[in-house]
């Protein structure tokens, strides 16, 4: 097989039903993003043994996906079978992954002494030293709360939510209260008679400074927002 393709994989009943595929462009497709299985699939033909070049029978074929029809043999393999990964591929998503985990400890996290998130280079130096092993396929959300335990030996580390009141002026609350709710749960909320709006938001601490920063541009500075009890 050529070097620059890769085998994606689904057993089914105890069978094995391969096809040969682009990697980036399977991946992608994997993943939802517009691609052409005409732009994935190096040849249109299901293999048993892709290596060997040993092809599945229609009847085999009929029998596993109720079809011979390899536009829909090849979209059930692709997002519900295994995809093998090149090396360089595994590599590029092991760095986007833990970018990833990296931003949503940084967001999500602050030091409990000083109730401000670490900045992002000393998370990663964090997930160095503990050697953090970053899963291309697993959750971020899921992985970042396994790092967290883990950096907490040697860094101060907590997730801890606040509670934010915020105010904002009649002209900017129908584009604001689309972020506001981006960032936390809205407990509460009002519109008053002079047609601004407010609301209590529940957030992780660590979204406190970029929610002040992002509220602040939309509104130009007139929103009011403050940590309450």
């Amino acid at each position: 097989m050529n070097k620059g393709f890769t085998v994606a994989r689904i057993n089914i009943d105890g069978k094995s039903f391969e096809l040969v595929v682009k990697p980036e462009p399977a991946w992608s497709y994997r993943k939802g993003k517009p691609t052409a299985l005409s732009d994935v699939l190096v040849t249109e033909t299901v293999f048993s043994d892709a290596n060997k070049g040993l092809r599945v029978s229609e009847k085999d074929l009929e029998e596993a996906f109720g079809t011979t029809d390899i536009q829909k043999i090849a979209d059930e393999i692709l997002k519900r079978g295994t995809l093998q990964l090149t090396a360089e591929q595994r590599r590029r998503m092991i760095d986007e992954k833990r970018k990833q985990i990296i931003t949503f400890i940084s967001r999500q996290a602050v030091d409990p002494r000083t109730k401000l998130p670490h900045p992002p280079k000393r998370i990663e130096q964090a997930l160095e030293q503990v050697h953090f092993p970053v899963d291309p396929f697993d959750n971020v959300e899921e992985q970042a709360n396994k790092a967290i335990r883990l950096i907490r030996s040697i860094l101060p580390i907590s997730i801890e939510k606040i509670s934010v009141s915020v105010r904002i002026p009649p002209q900017y609350a129908g584009r604001a209260y689309g972020t506001v709710k981006s960032f936390g749960t809205i407990k509460n909320e009002a519109w008053r008679s002079d047609g601004s709006w407010s609301a209590v938001v529940e957030m992780p601490a660590g979204l406190y400074g970029p929610f002040l920063e992002k509220l602040g541009n939309i509104t130009r500075g007139s929103a009011e927002a403050e940590i309450v009890k």
